[in-house]
């Protein structure tokens, strides 16, 4: 059940960890607060340690712990997403295939549906009754993005192919999709440019450019890619810098990190900007100058809680990185363009890490996970209309890393 990394564990990580259920069930334990709720928990012992699935039936009170407790995902490295009742927990592999194990909600407690290999991939969302993934190729002699089309009903892959990622932007760069996103019957891929004569490397010739890349489903034909130079690429690596609303208009947030010879090169500051429903074209007369309304902060990630209201993690000026995750929290209206700083949250310098896998009713709230540098994790409600934050749920015995709900 566990892999080869514990042989290189300290005996006192093996102890501590051995108060931990070791789990291979195919039903996860009574934990005593069962329910839809579904939190992933790194535990906090040591490092490069394989996160643990609990479930909670309230995310606002009570206290939930691994000790003892929840579904041990096999790997280190774990991402998730939800989608038609089914809970998809993926291994990153770095580049080797990864398991993918796939759980639905029986009485409140995690039951494990089937359990199969995938290539480890970069990219990857919900698309009709499909869960779209994208391995992407930074190789220029190589130069594809592998989809894979996962039916959430029959638990197959039922389509597969590639897309030439050279092809796309014309510039003599490679197309690297930043995420993608179901958007009407199409698919919308923002891209990160990248020189093809460094493939290791997220670097480009044209840091203040966004380009999205829009293809059909399930077929997967490029028709057309959307462009806008007022801003840097749209999102981030491994993070989804698109949103649409209830109207249909899709809003797009650039962080303003491209980069070039190892550093930041990006003049454009940290925006949001719409495509129109029904439109294929950036919205040239709404633009939204982030950094402005939030005394220099620039969005790392983002949650859609409804009527144009977002909660966003930030970045400061001085913490900017293409892969820095920011732990300031604050609401975004895209409709009055407006922005507020949450309050209610703990002091910056004792959050250890903000989960940027996070959960909306849609109804004006999002559940965010903090963990603090004490080792202790809390789920807090944002409530958007209130710009407040009020700590909830406690996660005993590791960080949060997750919150998901699966009915």
């Amino acid at each position: 059940m566990k892999n080869n990394k514990w042989t290189n564990l300290a005996l006192a990580a093996m102890v501590s960890l051995s108060a931990f259920s070791c789990k291979s069930d195919d039903v996860a334990p009574d934990s005593g607060n069962d329910g839809n709720f579904v939190l992933a928990v790194t535990p906090v012992a040591s490092e490069a340690v394989a996160d643990y699935l609990v479930t909670a039936k309230d995310l606002e009170s009570g206290t939930v712990s691994i000790l003892g407790n929840g579904l041990e995902q096999d790997g280190t490295y774990r991402y998730y997403v939800t989608h038609n009742n089914k809970f998809f927990s993926m291994l990153y592999g770095q580049g080797s295939p990864g398991a993918v194990t796939t759980y639905e909600i029986t009485d409140g407690r995690l039951t494990r549906l089937k359990n199969f290999t995938s290539e480890t991939v970069q990219a990857f969302a919900p698309v009709n009754d499909d869960i779209l993934m994208m391995k992407i190729s930074r190789n220029v002699t190589n130069p594809t993005a592998s989809y894979y089309q996962l039916n959430t009903n029959s638990l197959t892959i039922t389509k597969e192919g590639v897309v030439n990622t050279a092809d796309v932007l014309k510039n003599g760069e490679l197309a690297f999709f930043t995420w993608i996103k179901q958007v009407g019957n199409k698919v919308y891929a923002p891209i990160m440019s990248i020189k093809a004569c460094c493939s290791t490397a997220f670097e480009t010739a044209y840091p203040d450019n966004a380009w999205i890349a829009v293809y059909s489903y399930p077929d997967m034909v490029l028709e057309k890619v959307i462009t806008d130079d007022r801003t840097s690429y749209i999102g981030r690596y491994f993070r989804d810098g698109l949103a649409v609303d209830e109207k249909g208009d899709v809003y797009a947030f650039s962080s303003s990190v491209a980069t070039g010879n190892g550093a930041i090169t990006s003049t454009k500051p940290s925006a949001i900007t719409r495509i129109a429903s029904g439109t294929t074209a950036f919205d040239k007369s709404y633009y939204f100058d982030i950094e402005a309304a939030a005394n220099g902060k620039n969005i790392t990630n983002w949650i859609y809680v409804g009527q144009g209201k977002f909660v966003v993690q930030m970045t400061t000026k001085e913490e900017k990185g293409g892969y820095t995750d920011g732990k300031h929290i604050g609401i975004v209206d895209v409709y009055n363009k407006t922005f507020k700083d949450v309050t209610g949250m703990p002091a910056i310098n004792t959050i250890k890490a903000v989960t940027y896998n996070n959960y909306t009713p849609k109804n004006g709230t999002a559940y965010i996970g903090i963990a603090t540098t004490d080792a202790v994790s809390f789920v807090y409600k944002i409530d958007a209309a209130t710009a407040t934050a009020t700590q909830g749920l406690r996660v005993e015995g590791g960080s949060i890393t997750a919150v998901n709900r699966v009915d």
